[in-house]
């Protein structure tokens, strides 16, 4: 049976270096482990700040047009995706 991960390769500077051994150290994980959590975390900030823009436009909207119904709230959010 082959090995289901890849390996990848980037370059940072010596201090982030550090910085990512000392954590991943301090958290008792593995770099790559350390490096999928921050991407997770990281995944999950995108959709929380992609979430609030929608939200952000339909609420301006909602006021700005009068919408009050949750069907047409509903709609003008599935438009903005």
């Amino acid at each position: 049976m082959g090995r289901t991960a890849k390996t990848i390769g980037f370059s940072v500077p010596p201090e982030v270096k550090k910085e990512i051994d000392t954590l991943a150290k301090k958290e008792g994980m593995t770099k790559s482990e350390l490096f999928r959590e921050m991407l997770r975390a990281y995944k999950q900030l995108r959709r929380e700040k992609d979430f609030f823009a929608i939200q952000r436009k339909v609420s301006s909207q909602v006021r700005r047009e009068g919408l009050l119904t949750e069907e047409e709230i509903e709609k003008i959010v599935l438009e903005g995706r």
